[in-house]
């Protein structure tokens, strides 16, 4: 038997296949890594990204685990996104993938990818996944 034969939806790189490969789920990650958590902060950080594809990625990572939606006063406008211990987690992935960019996909200056690295470097110390309780 054959790698593929043995890897179905329990293999661990299609579960992540399927996260990474939605669209806008990744920006909606580096937001909430980066500290956002509205609805409206996540639109004007993506204009492009409709209200509707904004809305069901957050529903998805909330269904996966991976972000809690909290509301404030039983307000519509105060309810909050954020990254559950889970979701912490992908701290490492997402910073090796920005360290991957920038030194292979992307050319930008010595200290444009400096200032991007360190954002992401206080990102990975932030959510050090050895100090998530």
């Amino acid at each position: 038997m054959n790698h593929e034969e043995n890897c179905t939806n329990s293999c661990p790189f299609d579960s992540l296949n399927r996260l990474f490969s939605r669209k806008w789920i990744l920006y909606i990650l580096r937001d909430l890594f980066i500290g956002k958590k509205y609805f409206n902060e996540f639109k004007k950080s993506n204009p492009l990204m409709s209200n509707v594809s904004l809305s069901n990625n957050l529903k998805y990572l909330e269904s996966e685990g991976l972000i809690i939606k909290i509301n404030r006063d039983n307000q519509k406008h105060t309810i909050e996104y954020h990254l559950t211990k889970k979701g912490k987690k992908l701290n490492k992935v997402i910073y090796e993938m920005i360290i991957f960019g920038l030194s292979e996909l992307v050319s930008v200056s010595d200290e444009e990818a400096e200032n991007i690295k360190n954002q992401f470097q206080d990102v990975l110390l932030n959510y050090d996944t050895d100090k998530i309780s």
